[in-house]
């Protein structure tokens, strides 16, 4: 396939009509400018879009990118950096990474079907936040030296008590996770109005030390923000071998489409 496609970022309110000057000599995905499709049912109402080379994001091509980290962290940034900029001005419906339509007039049909659905999520994500809270079990932080003690033991009883006292000490340090767990879900229960569980981090996403155990998303009233944030911290304070990284605010990736809606459907190249 040849020419180009339309990548598109997120559906946004544009009440005021000033996001094309927010968005003027921003660089989208592949360094490609950013323009706003309307339709004239509900012209407030836009998606950010970005002309990007279709031969990368053909169906073959897209799942050879998709593990070429280098070009997936490229396309992460410029998306996330499209859609910060907007939500600094205005209520953003973040759309999946590569999410893409054959051209701007199919993204406007789209935009056309589902324009209620989409007033309707933007009305209730108004003037809200998304912090991220995950719980990382640091076991090692807990366990003995990996060199068994003199104990005067043999070498193979001493070897087995080590590793019980290996084991020991990371079962302890998941039921202290666990006591942070719902210490960090009552904490939040007083700010949030929503809660999106995702599935722990593993490998290359789970960066920084210890295994992550909880990764939940809040969605908060930006009044509330900095109360949630120094709340979650604060209950997590002083149990040793467990780590709590909130990160945020963010624009409500993990509460863009409505529970009982599915995402939107990438295009078939």
């Amino acid at each position: 396939m040849t020419g180009t496609v339309s990548y598109a970022y997120a559906v946004a309110r544009d009440a005021e009509g000033s996001l094309e000057d927010t968005l003027a000599g921003l660089p989208g995905v592949a360094d490609a400018p950013v323009r706003l499709v309307r339709t004239g049912q509900d012209a407030d109402v836009v998606v950010a879009v970005s002309p990007v080379p279709a031969q990368d994001f053909e169906e073959d091509a897209l799942r050879a990118h998709l593990e070429d980290l280098e070009w997936l962290e490229s396309v992460a940034r410029a998306h996330h950096r499209v859609i910060e900029a907007l939500a600094a001005r205005t209520t953003v419906l973040p759309l999946r990474l590569a999410t893409v339509y054959l051209d701007d007039e199919r993204v406007r049909l789209m935009l056309e079907d589902r324009r209620q659905a989409f007033t309707d999520r933007l009305s209730a994500l108004d003037a809200h936040v998304e912090w991220g809270v995950k719980i990382y079990v640091e076991a090692a932080a807990g366990q003995p030296d990996e060199t068994p003690p003199d104990t005067g033991l043999s070498p193979g009883r001493a070897y087995l008590s080590h590793r019980r006292a290996q084991r020991h000490a990371r079962d302890d340090a998941y039921r202290e996770a666990e006591q942070v767990a719902r210490r960090v879900e009552d904490a939040a229960r007083a700010y949030a109005v929503d809660r999106v569980q995702h599935r722990p981090q593993q490998g290359e996403l789970a960066r920084g030390p210890g295994e992550n155990v909880v990764n939940d998303a809040y969605l908060v009233p930006q009044r509330h923000a900095e109360g949630f944030r120094a709340d979650v911290l604060r209950v997590a304070e002083g149990l040793p071998g467990v780590r709590v990284e909130v990160t945020g605010p963010w624009a409500p990736y993990s509460f863009a489409a409505p529970a009982e809606a599915g995402p939107l459907k990438r295009a078939a190249p």
